[in-house]
């Protein structure tokens, strides 16, 4: 059975936390991950590690012991190594794939990699499409998505340092000496089936004007996780702030042409920051949900808007992390920022498995994303209680109601029933609790009328 870790917030924080999500294990021994991504129509999910493997996590949580791939001639620093992956959405019949990383010189690389005849591994050349220079060490982005209309986008950060000294984010003119520069702080849009490297879409806002015809949009400080909703297209970007605000952007399918502007750094978050020579405030796109630095958060992970059907309450809601805290939240309906789950360590990344449901690496170890409400449309909840709780060996069910119970069910949160008990009529029954593993449980009573209500309880 697999361990939950779960921090139970709502007992104590009730009026900060919505306690819905969860974390349930799913695999663990990585290190340094940075991405969770899945080819088009294939179950497995392939890890990313900033020192340059690629690993397999196959569907029933086991590792492949070989690599996918192994990139080598890396940078070590902190922000810096082996940073995205990208499926081609016709890899089941070309095999090809992209990743974002920065070579030894600090400087980002975009590549083309294929598989080989072993699907388990690629191919170990790859072909550079794109450097891109970098002056610092960090905000390099490192996201690459394809997008709905088949083009690969490409998440650069504004170069680095702080406040973005030189300007990049808002930048236009190239300069001659680093002429890739222009791309920092830019959503780039390429062709990746067209061109000898690439080719650029005609529907690109800057179409003929050489060396900035890539860029789709500008004004981006580090999106280091962006997302597409699959089932709608709608593009989701994080982009982590400066000094006081964290934001999310949304733009809704089908995407504009028209070269959009996100506003750093005249902007952080909906905030004016440096607005010296910014264009009218009215050509930006300014952020549909955002977060302040408080309690200890200081930069978002972008996630996904669930698409997944196993968990009705997180559907409509974009789902995220702070990555200093390690808080997930969600966007709601208001597009308010709501916190739900304090997980244990950093949340590094997001992904989204074929089916739509959602992962997360917690500190180095993989978890699904899982929600822990309970929708219990039967008697009152009140009519039973189950004390102590926490429990660690004996759990008593106490009866409330005018009503007997029947029937006692202990299930995982995966639905797997783990205990079975029929009690006759009794209105008290205890259960003895010490052989299942430590974790939140559901336990569910009928009574003699047939109807069921359901509760939770904590094994320590």
């Amino acid at each position: 059975m697999k361990k939950f870790i779960l921090l139970f917030t709502c007992f104590l924080f009730s009026k900060s936390f919505a306690q819905t999500i969860g974390l349930q294990s799913f695999a663990s021994g990585f290190s340094s991950p940075v991405e969770i991504i899945h080819p088009p129509n294939d179950a497995r999910l392939f890890i990313v590690q900033k020192g340059g493997l690629i690993r397999i996590v196959n569907p029933n949580g086991t590792i492949n012991a070989t690599p996918f791939l192994t990139v080598t001639g890396l940078s070590n620093s902190s922000e810096q190594g082996l940073l995205g992956l990208a499926f081609h959405p016709n890899y089941a019949t070309n095999g090809l794939f992209f990743i974002n990383y920065t070579n030894t010189a600090g400087d980002t690389v975009i590549a083309r990699y294929s598989v080989s005849t072993n699907p388990d591994v690629a191919n170990t050349t790859g072909t550079i499409l794109m450097t891109i220079d970098q002056p610092y060490a960090n905000h390099n982005g490192g996201t690459l998505r394809f997008g709905p209309d088949g083009y690969l986008y490409i998440g650069m950060g504004d170069g680095g340092s702080g406040d973005d000294p030189q300007g990049f984010a808002q930048n236009m003119t190239i300069d001659a000496s680093f002429p890739t520069r222009i791309f920092l702080g830019k959503m780039l849009r390429i062709d990746v089936d067209s061109g000898t490297l690439y080719g650029i879409p005609s529907t690109n806002p800057y179409i003929g004007q050489a060396g900035k015809e890539e860029i789709w949009a500008k004004g981006l400080r580090n999106p280091w996780k962006f997302s597409f909703n699959k089932l709608n297209g709608d593009l989701w970007i994080a982009d982590v702030g400066q000094n006081e605000v964290e934001e999310i952007n949304k733009i809704a399918s089908p995407l504009p042409n028209t070269g959009l502007n996100f506003g750093w750094r005249c902007y952080e978050g909906n905030a004016p920051y440096l607005t010296s020579g910014c264009e009218p405030m009215n050509t930006m796109t300014f952020p549909i949900s955002e977060y302040i630095h408080e309690s200890g958060r200081c930069s978002i992970t972008g996630g996904f808007f669930y698409t997944g059907t196993t968990y009705p309450d997180l559907q409509n809601k974009y789902v995220f992390a702070d990555y200093c805290t390690g808080e997930i939240g969600y966007i709601n309906d208001s597009n308010e920022v709501v916190w739900s789950f304090n997980a244990s360590s950093t949340i590094s990344t997001f992904g989204e498995g074929l089916d739509g449901e959602l992962y997360v690496f917690n500190g180095n170890s993989l978890f699904r994303v899982i929600d822990t409400s309970l929708n219990t449309s039967s008697f009152d909840k009140t009519s039973i209680s189950v004390y102590p709780n926490p429990v660690k060996s004996i759990l008593n069910i106490k009866n409330n109601s005018n009503s007997f119970l029947n029937k006692i069910r202990i299930h995982d949160f995966t639905g797997k029933t783990i205990i079975k008990r029929d009690i006759n009529n009794s209105q008290i029954s205890s259960i003895e609790v010490s052989e299942i593993a430590a974790g939140i449980y559901i336990i569910s009573a009928e009574d003699n009328l047939g109807n069921v209500v359901k509760t939770k309880f904590i094994k320590e």
